[in-house]
């Protein structure tokens, strides 16, 4: 798999400001002046040992405008219950899943969110639309992005070496991950329920 050679500076860029300044507001981006009065925070969890599944739904429950996934392989029932109680309380919830995936696991989590309100569309143009992203409040300067291998599955929490990262407080950063989200959208399809 390619990684877009912009993804790998900010990367680069956010692992420096942590090594150089982690005392300090930084940036994600380079090129750019830290706002002193924003506070960008990162922090990673891993399974085996922390409850990743956990602080994704609470992240979702602490959203107050905007939540928008990808998610390969979805079979955790508890983040599955944070986005459709995000959306009963009026926050936008919408959800990219692999095409293929979904299917083969008989959608899993993805009918039921569905079922429940929760805007679903299929991503089929890729062989596998493996990201695992969650974005939260994009366009705020509390904006979250979370990111990583963890799949939302029952079996990346309990028996699979995961990782998620967490980034708040960086707009920049959201943003981006926002117009990749919408690029993946204009080619995905809605799932329609029978």
């Amino acid at each position: 798999m390619k990684i877009p050679k912009h993804s790998l500076i900010t990367l680069l860029a956010f692992l420096t400001s942590l090594a150089i300044a982690p005392a300090k507001a930084f940036d994600l981006h380079i090129g750019q002046t830290a706002n002193p009065t924003t506070q960008v925070s990162a922090r990673a969890a891993f399974t085996p040992g922390d409850n990743v599944a956990g602080q994704i739904s609470d992240a979702i429950r602490n959203a107050r405008r905007q939540v928008l996934v990808q998610a390969y392989s979805f079979t955790h029932d508890g983040i599955a219950k944070a986005l459709i109680d995000a959306q009963r309380r009026g926050v936008e919830v919408k959800v990219i899943a692999d095409q293929g995936d979904a299917e083969k696991m008989e959608r899993g989590q993805i009918l039921r969110m569905a079922s429940a309100g929760v805007p679903v569309w299929l991503d089929g143009v890729h062989q596998i639309a493996h990201n695992k992203i969650v974005i939260i409040d994009a366009g705020t300067t509390s904006a979250t992005v979370i990111t990583g291998s963890f799949n939302f599955t029952k079996a990346a929490q309990n028996k699979n070496a995961e990782n998620m990262v967490f980034l708040s407080g960086s707009e920049k950063l959201a943003d981006d991950y926002v117009r990749n989200w919408q690029a993946h959208l204009v080619h995905s399809q809605p799932l329609r329920l029978h």
